[in-house]
């Protein structure tokens, strides 16, 4: 009977670990708001829980500056057409989200993104939160 309660009792904290590693985006993001940052793709995570898009942007004072934007996860990306080779080092993209509550880290909750070579485009709020060419 103890040897259950143990196992049933380690059962239920793996069970349980990955809701403590999500976290709520109203707590790290200022939802309510929206910044634009245009630039060049450096990285792209494409993972679960959460995909990451990061770029390197100027603005117009000159100063370079890295975003990273967070992104649905790996699996639902693939539901919507977003694979871990949509997005390639050096492609030149817009996109928008609500910014991080530090305002020291140039971070964003994606809402949009947009590449302007080929038309690809995201829209979080678009019927289906899918990409479009």
């Amino acid at each position: 009977m103890k040897r259950a309660v143990f196992f049933m009792t380690v059962a239920g904290a793996f069970a349980a670990a990955p809701a403590f590693a999500h976290h709520s985006f109203a707590a790290e993001y200022h939802e309510e708001q929206t910044v634009t940052v245009e630039g060049t793709i450096t990285a792209f995570l494409y993972r679960n829980p959460h995909a990451f898009v990061e770029i390197e942007s100027t603005d117009t004072n000159g100063v370079v500056a890295k975003w990273i934007a967070e992104w649905f996860g790996a699996g639902r990306l693939a539901r919507i057409g977003v694979n871990a080779d949509t997005l390639k080092l050096g492609d030149k993209i817009t996109m928008t989200g609500a910014p991080s509550r530090d305002s020291k880290e140039h971070r964003l909750h994606l809402k949009t993104l947009e590449r302007p070579s080929d038309g690809l485009k995201f829209d979080r709020f678009a019927r289906g939160g899918g990409i479009r060419r």
